[in-house]
């Protein structure tokens, strides 16, 4: 390609509402262009991006056995209503009406269309497993797109679905795809992890997250130090570790404590670390068709993870509550402990309080805190209480594996693997016959990958204050040939015939023949991110041109009949 022919513009300055670096270089670049909030096209560069992912994403996806379909973008309604997921998922689902009033949306995501498409086709054991994939265009309804193509509202997603008899198959699958997505994103230079995660709205158990490690990531990815273990922070669990506190009570009692209410200023008061007591948390839980005040108990020194908390009561989120509600429910805010809690009260217990002693707590009465107290006694909490891993790791906990020092990193979400089971088969009636002629659902897996958020993800993670520094795999051209004056003949018939040799080499290369000057044309190799360059300039006359490479920043001058060998060996290494 040639630029001066190439639709490719261009811009110094970047969006007003541009925060992060891939949606101020992809905009600046000239690779897409806003047309709404959360809504872009895609200029040539841009698409030829998306085509490289999608390149190597079907190449793996083909080659672990999947069969590629493409499913309708606006989906009946009455699908969705099947699963129930109609009114779960909220106000992110478009929904929209055709000439006859007939109901459909437009898919975030298309677990109901291929349940719809497998289900009366496939009928038997024999059939199975199967797993269908598409690389299609999907709506989600943000209230808040932000970040470019890393939270828009219109994107590209590849999505795929399997179907087994047995979950031990549904198990092989799933760790075939994990392979296969890591396969991906190292074909794509990506530096990422595969952390164990939270399955969300989508549902089911195992679930597993691809993260692109990058600082500006929305996610906290807990990884340890030593060893392969790493997870969501919604996830991520530690080893327990048992201290045994210094100060020792001899008994339980009560102290009195007056206006302090916070962990600090009770553990100051009584001298005691605060990781010898207990703090509550109070939500309000919300469920399909109710509301419901729960508390949660967990360290002083640690803080609730949500996700986690909300799994334990089978909540669809958790919500602050008022000073009202939680009168109603009789607590005393800043003096609530497990102890002497009201029989109606919902709580939950953290999993590293569990046989603990030696503990500070509320006493449930204002102005009064309980010292001394244990956790061995179940008796004295009731006959109810719950167990659960509701706090969140902190830097330095020790991981679960191995025990190692954790550290929390951050990364960007690019792909997601679920073991569903059987939450869509069941209420849409899928089924097939087993070996014995039963009647079964079908037990289902899914895998995602954000295809055109993999764009702006590896530019977080491969960029400098000029631009973007592609990794060759993605990049819409890995070669761009600056002359440096398009008057000079000598200059140009040399880049022409070096652009040859190259393009027939099966190198992606531009030649940036324009009637401009040469600091724009370097800036603009320097913004739009191609690995290699190679400026064709006044030293030709000396039989020299210089190569520079983007990622290491390396500049040298190359003998111009070594030209060719010397990109080659960039490109290869």
């Amino acid at each position: 390609m040639r630029w001066s022919r190439f639709f490719a513009y261009t811009q110094k300055e970047a969006p007003k509402d541009a925060v992060v670096a891939s949606h101020k270089y992809l905009v600046r670049g000239g690779y897409i262009k806003q047309v709404a909030a959360g809504i872009y096209d895609f200029a040539p560069l841009g698409k030829m991006v998306l085509d490289n992912i999608r390149a190597v994403i079907k190449e793996e996806m083909d080659k672990a056995g999947a069969q590629e379909v493409m499913l309708s973008f606006v989906t009946p309604y009455e699908l969705w209503e099947e699963t129930g997921r109609a009114k779960k998922y909220g106000k992110e689902l478009l929904r929209i009406k055709d000439r006859k009033d007939q109901s459909f949306v437009l898919s975030p995501t298309n677990e109901e269309s291929v349940v719809d498409l497998v289900r009366g086709t496939v009928k038997s054991y024999k059939q199975l497993p199967v797993n269908l994939y598409q690389i299609n265009l999907k709506f989600r309804d943000e209230a808040r797109p932000r970040f470019g193509l890393l939270r828009g509202r219109e994107f590209i997603m590849k999505d795929a679905y399997s179907f087994h008899a047995t979950a031990e198959d549904l198990d092989r699958e799933f760790n075939l795809m994990e392979e296969t997505y890591k396969n991906i994103f190292t074909k794509l230079g990506l530096n990422f992890r595969a952390v164990w995660a939270d399955s969300g709205a989508i549902g089911g158990s195992g679930s597993k997250e691809f993260m692109v490690l990058a600082d500006t990531g929305e996610d906290d990815i807990v990884v340890c130090t030593e060893c392969d273990y790493a997870a969501n922070i919604e996830v991520a669990a530690r080893k327990h570790e048992k201290r045994e506190n210094p100060v020792k009570t001899g008994e339980i009692e009560e102290v009195y404590t007056p206006d302090k209410k916070s962990i600090e200023e009770v553990c100051k008061f009584l001298g005691i670390d605060p990781y010898f007591s207990i703090k509550a948390v109070v939500k309000k839980a919300v469920f399909d068709d109710k509301e419901e005040i729960v508390v949660f108990f967990i360290r002083g020194t640690d803080t609730l993870e949500e996700t986690k908390a909300a799994n334990a009561v089978g909540a669809l989120e958790l919500v602050d509550a008022s000073e009202e509600e939680l009168e109603a429910a009789r607590l005393v805010p800043g003096f609530i402990g497990p102890f002497g809690l009201e029989s109606s009260v919902k709580y939950i217990i953290d999993d590293d309080l569990r046989m603990a002693e030696e503990l500070v707590c509320g006493a449930n009465k204002k102005d009064y805190h309980i010292k001394g107290a244990g956790l061995l006694d179940a008796n004295l909490l009731g006959n109810l209480t719950v167990y659960r891993d509701i706090a969140a790791v902190k830097e330095g906990d020790k991981c679960p594996k191995c025990g190692a020092p954790l550290k929390i990193t951050k990364g960007i979400e690019v792909g997601h693997i679920f073991k569903l089971g059987t939450v869509y088969s069941e209420p849409m009636n899928a089924t097939f016959l087993d070996e014995n002629g039963k009647s079964k659902p079908f037990i289902m897996g899914c895998y995602g990958i954000g295809v055109s958020r993999l764009i702006s993800a590896a530019i977080e993670q491969n960029h400098d204050d000029k631009g973007i520094i592609w990794p060759k795999q993605i990049s819409p051209f890995v070669v761009d040939i600056i002359v440096s004056d398009v008057k000079k003949e000598e200059q140009l018939i040399f880049a022409e015939d070096l652009y040859e040799k190259l393009n027939n080499a099966g190198v992606k290369t531009i030649l940036d023949d324009r009637a401009e000057r040469f600091g724009p044309k370097i800036a603009d190799f320097e913004l739009v991110g191609f690995p290699v360059c190679v400026i064709v300039g006044k030293k030709l006359k000396d039989g020299k041109v210089e190569i520079r490479d983007r990622k290491t920043g390396e500049k040298f001058e190359a003998d111009k009949d070594m030209a060719l060998e010397k990109v080659m060996e960039i490109i290869n290494r």
